[in-house]
């Protein structure tokens, strides 16, 4: 029996052995294959962006930086993809980013940031200074630095003409560091990394203040336009407002007006939860759409369709069970309220109310963030009104004061995503007047809720009276 023992622990541990072969001969299979991917250059020039870990939104940076590659790619730039990726990028995310997006993935160790204890500092940016590694891309002439939430809309190959480094004034007196142009040289990018240890005066502790102080002259630059013949300059340069399009200029007029320079890139420097890769984005920012409809044509939303479809059904299954198990309340008795009864009851009227407010805010959670808006904002109402239905059938409430909320959410979309308004001052105050409008009827349906509860909350078979048994079975009183 113990030879047995012994034969069978040898075998588990060749198998254990075997395995583990396997799977770092794999691993080292990989590393080489992307090495090898890496190290070949097939263009003077590359487009480049970053990714990193450690924050909330990890994934939706990651789809949208695969959104970023792939318009790229569309447009037939005459450029390498590049994403600067930390160590801790997964691995299987680095394979779809080289593998189906066609991009070169440069794997890099964080920059340490010294600034994230300052006062101000936004820990969002703690990994942002791994921009810096744009200047170590020597096998390149010039390297255009991107933010994830670009739109390219024209094609910016002139950009490579531009000097040793060049960027969009967005505020008329800072330069926006979403998208720069840089001539790749270790001097400076060891320069750089020096200036980073020893802790150089940065206002905003990321990558925006410690590069507008590197080059804190370049407002007093020419502007930058493409030599006709394709030669490179040399020197620093502003670049035109086209290249860097603030979505904010856009909201007042509904319509780009941008003189100077092609309108080619569209960028979103906005609060994090408004990015335009989130469904709701759209239409309570008018451009979300355009980033979406970018990824329909290019990335697709193949990822997110599976739980969209799950979700759907089980909203659906819990709209007919509560259908189908509503009550009816014409057989119900009501009772005289009791003084040692009345505080369960308005705690039972709190929690009704917070029973409500939390079915229009739970969807928000658990649809995929970065769904089309048409699928989110569907998956939003369906799940909200079967949570709802819940609620009506737990407190015995009517229906149409319940979704008074709701149908003025339908009507505030259909308001918001309306083309025809002729600019944004117009469509800000058609919002506001609907909502002025609505506000009177929320009012009367919280009313009518409240007293509805009142109502419910006195019936017998709602809540028995304390310290009696409930009525028989198929015995009910008729009032």
């Amino acid at each position: 029996m113990a030879e047995r023992r012994k034969q069978n622990y040898r075998v588990v541990g060749v198998l254990k052995f075997v395995l583990l072969f396997i799977a770092v001969c794999r691993t080292t299979a990989y590393d080489r294959e992307r090495q090898t991917t890496t190290k070949t250059t097939e263009h003077r020039n590359a487009y480049a962006t970053m990714m990193y870990m450690g924050t909330p939104r990890d994934y939706e940076f990651y789809v949208a930086t695969r959104v970023l590659i792939r318009s790229l790619a569309k447009l037939r730039v005459d450029a390498d993809l590049v994403v600067i990726a930390s160590l801790d990028v997964p691995i299987r995310w680095v394979r779809a980013l080289e593998q189906e997006d066609g991009a070169k993935v440069v794997r890099v160790e964080n920059l340490k940031n010294p600034y994230q204890h300052q006062a101000n500092f936004d820990r969002r940016f703690k990994l942002t200074m791994n921009k810096l590694y744009a200047w170590s891309l020597v096998e390149y002439d010039r390297v255009v630095m991107l933010d994830s939430d670009n739109i390219f809309l024209n094609k910016t190959d002139e950009l490579f003409q531009c000097g040793q480094f060049c960027a969009v004034f967005i505020n008329p007196c800072i330069f926006h560091t979403g998208l720069f142009v840089l001539q790749p040289s270790m001097e400076v990018f060891k320069d750089m990394t020096h200036e980073l240890e020893i802790g150089r005066e940065n206002p905003d502790g990321a990558d925006q203040g410690f590069i507008c102080g590197y080059f804190p002259d370049l407002l007093d630059h020419p502007l930058f336009h493409p030599p006709n013949n394709g030669t490179k300059l040399n020197g620093t340069y502003r670049l035109p407002l086209g290249y860097q399009m603030d979505a904010s200029y856009y909201y007042l007029k509904l319509r780009w007006s941008v003189p100077c320079g092609p309108n080619s890139v569209i960028t979103f420097p906005s609060a994090p939860w408004l990015k335009p890769w989130y469904w709701w984005s759209w239409p309570v920012l008018p451009l979300g759409i355009s980033w979406h409809e970018h990824r329909r044509q290019t990335l697709g939303y193949s990822a997110e369709i599976p739980v969209v479809l799950i979700q759907s059904l089980i909203y659906l299954g819990i709209i007919a069970m509560t259908r189908l198990a509503r009550p009816n309340t014409s057989k119900l008795c009501y009772r005289r309220v009791d003084k040692n009864i009345s505080l369960i009851q308005n705690a039972l009227k709190l929690v009704a109310i917070w029973f409500i407010i939390a079915a229009y805010f739970i969807p928000i959670f658990i649809i995929p963030h970065t769904v089309h808006p048409l699928l989110g904002w569907t998956l939003y109402l369906l799940g909200s009104f079967a949570f709802l239905s819940i609620t009506v059938n737990v407190y015995l409430l009517p229906m149409l004061p319940v979704l008074v909320p709701w149908f003025g959410i339908f009507g505030a979309l259909l308001v918001m995503a309306c083309p025809w308004y002729p600019d944004g001052v117009v469509r800000a105050l058609v919002v506001f007047g609907y909502a002025f409008f609505c506000s009177p009827f929320v009012w009367v349906s919280l009313v009518k809720i409240m007293s509805c509860l009142q109502v419910s909350l006195e019936r017998e078979a709602f809540l028995p009276r304390l310290g009696e048994s409930s009525p028989p079975p198929g015995f009910n009183k008729l009032y």
